[in-house]
């Protein structure tokens, strides 16, 4: 019988974050770990397999054919080997973790996360505020949340990590946004209340292109700000995650719309080294959070 290769979880988790961070040097500074470090695991992961797994593609790397069907593979082998060390180790983690998410994220995401930290870890108890991205990096840095998501720029926060640049988009039903039907009349706009990254990106670019705008609706929820958009009042600056069917991404160049940069999403901490619970259920987050920006 010829001899099993056994895949290192390890190197498969390099794999599969230098993939969901866009870069293997991104995985080497998630991981802690040289740059050199990474390409030797890489190297060691091909050697296994057999056949390359990544090839050259402009000035970065992309996956082969087989890299795609060992990612798929890789994915589900890491699920389980977490899901067993967590049933096995977690069952006696506990205390209070407060979370804090933006609402496109708690929309789409937060059962999923908080089921698979329950049935990992039963005596753990999680408290999550859901709110906008200004106050809850204010609620953290006060003490008030252990860990949260946010939009915007972390540079200066203290205790923050930059997550993922995310494209950020125009968005509204099919037949909205073109500013050459408008005839010299202010583009209709909806937005969030005040602070507001997407809301701040987007009159900027339209300040720069001279594009006359008005504020037609503004919401502090994000259902408020998408069935404004769906009833056809104007469009809107977000991403495309939790976006409704019935609206589209504008295209830019068919609607005269200004193009709007990527927004970084970052993780804030109100203590750099956290209890154990709270490193657990903030892992989890990053991984599932990495997965919804990968599957938009």
């Amino acid at each position: 019988m010829a001899a099993r290769t056994n895949l290192d979880m390890d190197v498969l988790r390099t794999f599969v974050m230098g993939f969901e961070l866009g870069s293997f040097a991104r995985a080497a500074d998630r991981l802690g770990r040289s740059q050199s470090a990474v390409s030797t695991q890489l190297r060691k992961l091909e050697d296994q397999i057999g056949t390359p797994l990544v090839q050259k593609s402009g000035r970065g790397l992309a996956l082969t054919t087989a890299g795609e069907s060992l990612l798929s593979y890789a994915k589900r082998l890491l699920e389980l080997n977490d899901e067993a060390v967590e049933t096995i180790r977690g069952a006696d983690l506990e205390g209070w973790v407060r979370l804090g998410l933006p609402q496109d994220f708690a929309d789409t995401f937060l059962p999923a996360v908080l089921g698979r930290f329950a049935r990992a870890h039963p005596k753990a108890r999680v408290e999550v505020q859901v709110d906008g991205s200004a106050r809850l990096i204010e609620k953290t840095l006060k003490g008030d949340l252990d860990v949260a998501l946010a939009w915007g720029n972390s540079s200066a926060a203290p205790h923050a990590e930059w997550v993922a640049n995310l494209a950020i988009a125009w968005v509204g039903l099919p037949e909205s946004g073109n500013v050459r039907s408008l005839g010299g009349e202010p583009l209709p706009l909806i937005a969030f209340d005040p602070p507001c990254s997407f809301r701040a990106a987007g009159i900027a670019a339209l300040d720069e292109a001279s594009i006359p705008w008005r504020l037609v609706f503004t919401s502090p929820s994000l259902s408020g700000l998408w069935a404004a958009t769906e009833a056809g009042l104007g469009i809107t600056v977000r991403t495309t995650i939790a976006m409704p069917r019935s609206l589209v991404v504008l295209d830019p160049l068919a609607t005269g719309l200004p193009v709007l940069p990527p927004i970084p999403l970052s993780l804030h901490r109100t203590e750099p080294e956290a209890q154990p619970v709270v490193r657990r259920l903030t892992e989890i987050v990053l991984e599932t959070v990495l997965e919804e920006i990968n599957s938009v």
